[in-house]
């Protein structure tokens, strides 16, 4: 019986075997061919000119790799920079490869992948990609050691290291390069450690936007626990609600140095721009750039001291009630050194580049410090000892005796022209130039008044009544536009007064407080032998008559290469106010 169904089993797997065969061609062997061409290399990732961009220093990519062969691959290399990362020599698909690995140690700076293919009969093939491992942060500046733009988060990009966060301080938008900003709130402030920073000399360089209340708050700060000012350093405010003073005290081992620095605006709707630098012989404070105070120094002491607090004295410089500051901040950078006038201004440049807010405007000279003409970024040549005062806004320039500056014409002499400026009227002396362009007087050199070429716009009267005009040449002879009683101003009462006028093919206007106060014909300027335009005197072109220097005070001074309208002149006065 057992054999019988044995071979019951043996019957139907038979029967099955062939049923299963039934419609199926039998395998047949087919000829490779002739191996005619090279391998097919395909990279699939990275992508050429990826950019890896993470803090990390070292970080990985992920290399895949395609190569085929129209008869069989012996062998495929992949390297790294020339190292080799994989060396493929078996496959299951004798023709096709597939290959995904990861490299783990790409550091910053640009790479180069290479795959190299071999096939049975040694023709190679080679296929690169290039790519680059990029910080989220490349430094802008020599000797930066430090910077932090607030942009959402509270990490220092050079370092990568995230600031540690006490209290509730805030991001505000309108930064001073229109992202974010820190905004500082009660109790609340970063701190940092400082490994990195203890030099011997440094500069600390930001935008600030000050926030009076509370009347005093500690802004920068590296000091060691206790009431103690012999290590480390302290930048603070003190003041009031219409002007706050920026101030530095610095430990130096066996004492301590302090530089009452000077006063900004309060409260600031304008970014100010806030930098101080610390060497073995002096600390200086600078403001928007200029230099507001400067003391000599020793050096400065680390002894004890941890972390920087920023927007904050705590905690260990909380006393004297120098506690949370609730301003605004930006753009903060530190250095290993102590940097120049020219350094610093070079990063207020870069950080603030000035863009022409107007239709036509082609000088901008705010006076904030200097005497620095924004569009082109040339300085004034300064004549005599002109200084600065509290401007119309943020400062101004202050005239003073036999002093004035002289700027290059080019890209001034247009056909058309407007200049627009504040002025603060001090009547002594009775008469000055204001703005001239105009040519030598060779008739009358020792006082020149050649009035055939350019203009001159000057002021003439008395303590009480101070008249301006406006004088222009058409290259064979001049016209006078005289303000009369309309153009008329009395110093003793007046404040920041804005002046314009302009001059065209047809006519010239003279404005006052965006009023016409003077206006008629005029054929078109002339302007050769113009190469110089003076600022607060007619010196030296313009000195017939006696107008010299003004020791007025002129602010927000701009020029056009057009004639400005009266509804743009008033625009920029509201601009302004």
């Amino acid at each position: 019986m057992k054999i019988t169904r044995n071979i019951l089993v043996l019957s139907m797997a038979l029967l099955f075997a062939v049923a299963c065969d039934q419609g199926i061609d039998p395998i047949t062997p087919v000829s490779p061919g002739t191996d005619a061409s090279a391998p097919v290399i395909r990279i699939i990732a990275p992508a050429p000119g990826y950019e890896i961009k993470v803090p990390d220093l070292i970080s990985h990519v992920n290399i895949q790799v395609e190569v085929t062969d129209d008869i069989e691959l012996k062998s495929v290399l992949i390297t790294f920079d020339g190292k080799e990362v994989a060396n493929y020599t078996s496959f299951k698909d004798y023709r096709r490869l597939l290959a995904d690995t990861v490299y783990k140690e790409v550091a910053n700076g640009d790479h180069v992948i290479t795959v190299k293919a071999t096939d049975l009969q040694g023709k190679v093939t080679t296929q690169t990609v290039k790519f680059s491992k990029v910080s989220p942060y490349t430094k802008v500046f020599p000797n930066e050691i430090f910077y932090m733009p607030f942009e959402g988060d509270y990490m220092e990009m050079i370092s990568f290291q995230f600031a540690t966060k006490v209290g509730s301080p805030s991001f505000v938008t309108g930064g001073i390069q229109n992202g974010q900003a820190y905004k500082g709130a009660t109790d609340a402030y970063l701190t940092f450690p400082i490994t990195d920073l203890k030099k011997s000399e440094f500069t600390a360089a930001f935008w600030y936007k000050v926030n009076a209340s509370p009347d005093r708050s500690g802004i920068l700060s590296v000091s060691p626990p206790g009431e103690l000012r012999t290590n480390g350093f302290r930048l603070f405010r003190e003041g009031g609600p219409a002007k706050q003073r920026i101030k530095l005290n610095v430990g130096t081992g066996a004492g301590e140095t302090w530089n009452d620095g000077q006063e900004i605006n309060a409260p600031s709707t304008e970014w100010v721009h806030i930098a101080f630098t610390v060497n073995s012989s002096s600390t200086v404070i600078y403001i928007n750039g200029a230099l507001a105070r400067e003391t000599a120094n020793t050096g400065i002491d680390w002894a004890n001291c941890t972390s920087l607090t920023i927007a904050s004295g705590q905690p260990n410089f909380a006393y004297w009630d120098h506690k949370s500051d609730l301003s605004q901040y930006d753009e903060m950078r530190f250095f290993d050194k102590a940097l120049s006038a020219s350094e610093i201004q070079a990063i207020i440049d870069y950080d603030s580049p000035y863009m022409a807010k107007y239709s036509g405007e082609v000088f901008y000279m705010p006076f904030d410090g200097n005497y620095k003409e924004m569009i082109s970024k040339t300085e004034a040549n300064k004549i005599g000892t002109p200084d600065f005062a509290s401007g119309k806004k943020g400062q101004a320039y202050a005239g003073a005796t036999d002093s004035y500056l002289t700027f290059p014409t080019t890209g001034l002499k247009n056909n058309e022209f407007s200049a627009v400026f504040w002025t603060k009227i001090n009547a002594n002396p009775n008469r000055a130039g204001i703005l001239v362009m105009g040519p030598p007087d060779a008739a009358a050199p020792a006082a020149p008044n050649n009035r055939n070429n350019g203009f001159r716009f000057f002021r003439e009267g008395s303590a009480t009544a101070q008249i301006f005009k406006l004088n222009a040449g058409n290259g064979t002879a001049d016209s006078w536009f005289d303000g009369g009683a309309a153009a008329t101003i009395n110093p003793a009462t007046a404040n920041w007064v804005h002046m314009a006028f302009t001059i065209s093919g047809t006519e010239c206007v003279v404005y006052i407080n965006g009023e016409v106060v003077r206006q008629g014909t005029f054929g078109g300027i002339n302007w050769d032998g113009c190469d110089i335009l003076s600022i607060m005197s007619g010196a030296p072109r313009f000195t017939g008559w006696d107008h010299k220097s003004d020791l007025s005070l002129m602010d927000e001074l701009r020029i056009f290469n057009k004639a400005l309208t009266q509804a743009e002149i008033k625009a920029i006065i509201n601009n302004e106010k």
